[in-house]
């Protein structure tokens, strides 16, 4: 029998799963630039055109604190980019180690 050496564990901590969220930005980013574009010469026109810009700017700052919010809950956001590398090797490294007892098992009898 083949002995195979099992590497620690990383700690699989059960964190909550983040659902996708749609944000989509330049639409908001393109209604904003056209607004400031237009110089109507009415001040009633110029004063509904900023009080709407307003609201577009107001719009997109929620957005993008809805995705700043989303983007901290998300898991291992917190380790750097090279932490995060060597836990993804570990991963895979413990999956190849997995499939190797499942297919070691298979052919095992009983």
């Amino acid at each position: 029998m083949d002995v195979v050496e099992a590497k620690p564990q990383i700690s699989n901590i059960s964190e909550p799963k983040i659902q996708p969220v749609e944000i989509e930005i330049l639409p908001v980013v393109y209604d904003i630039i056209r607004s400031v574009e237009k110089d109507p010469i009415d001040n009633t026109a110029k004063q509904k055109e900023s009080a709407e810009c307003s609201q577009k700017v107001l719009e997109l700052q929620r957005t993008l604190e809805a995705a700043r919010t989303t983007i901290r809950k998300l898991q291992g956001i917190e380790y750097s980019k090279e932490e995060q590398l060597r836990r993804l090797e570990s991963l895979r490294k413990q999956l190849t180690l997995k499939q190797q007892l499942i297919k070691k098992y298979k052919n095992v009898q009983f």
